[in-house]
């Protein structure tokens, strides 16, 4: 999806997330002459790419007379710190964005005003590697044309999708924001449990981690349903249909998983209250 920006685009924070859609929306075409990163402890790698593609990094804020979007890209623990610091950006009316985990959309009006247009979102870890799913949610203020424009720098690091209601954002944090972390230690645990068998550690590791991301593959490129999927591979009384057996008991793999997502939940509504 082209990225076109009638106004500046204002990066606050360029860290890993804020780097990878950085580089997204360079590689989608984005003019990097209206793109500005603020992130007064920005990487040298970092600065090596603003300076490669001639992005402006901490410009003076009040030079700054035409932000038509600000994503904000810091760390929930300092945005108390860095919000005063650009709300002058409010005064052209921009866009915030927000991919802080924990910060509602009441949060920004605060800063900006009842009257800023402000999306939340939650994207994951993937996004660096251009397979992240992003989800966001809107307050009224929000024009289509701004959704319509979110929807494009946010589809630089992967799929986006959007909920009506901010209280899901606590769901999908649970889910998509946290599930990274859960298919890792899957990974993890699936290697831990090859060596158990007999087989050696580093050949161990291997097979689990081409076994997972192959089968995250299989599902993305095909489309099909995890459900079938996990049929096609389970014959009748053979290998997998024994393992099958202990994940899919009463006290198997999904009632611990429901118990962990509840967890997270949890977590994200105490965050952000």
């Amino acid at each position: 999806m082209s990225i076109r920006l009638a106004g500046t685009l204002v990066l606050v924070g360029a860290g890993k997330m804020g780097g990878a859609m950085l580089e997204g929306w360079l590689a989608s075409g984005a003019d990097s002459k209206k793109i500005v990163a603020l992130d007064p402890f920005a990487s040298d790698d970092m600065k090596s790419l603003l300076a490669r593609h001639g992005v402006a990094l901490n410009t003076e804020i009040a030079s700054i007379t035409d932000a038509e979007v600000v994503l904000v890209a810091v760390k929930p623990q300092l945005m108390e710190e860095v919000l005063p610091s650009i709300v002058p950006l409010g005064k052209s009316n921009p866009l915030i964005i927000s991919i802080a985990a924990g910060k509602t959309i009441a949060t920004f009006e605060k800063h900006f005003g009842k009257a800023a247009a402000v999306i939340r979102t939650i994207p994951n870890t993937p996004a660096a590697v251009g397979r992240g799913i992003t989800a966001m949610v809107a307050n009224p203020n929000v024009s289509p044309a701004q959704m319509q424009l979110a929807e494009s720098l946010l589809s630089a690091i992967g799929e986006v999708v959007t909920v009506d209601k901010e209280e899901l954002i606590d769901c999908v944090t649970a889910v998509s924001g946290s599930g990274p972390a859960y298919v890792f230690y899957l990974t993890e645990c699936l290697a831990n449990a090859a060596e158990k068998i007999g087989l050696p550690p580093a050949l161990a590791m291997r097979l689990a981690r081409a076994t997972v991301a192959g089968s995250g593959e299989l599902m993305r490129v095909t489309g099909t349903e995890a459900a079938t999927l996990r049929q096609n591979v389970t014959s009748p009384k053979g290998t997998t249909h024994a393992a099958l057996q202990v994940l899919m008991a009463e006290n198997g793999m999904a009632p611990l998983l429901e118990k962990a997502v509840k967890a997270a939940a949890d977590r994200s509504r105490e965050l952000a209250s």
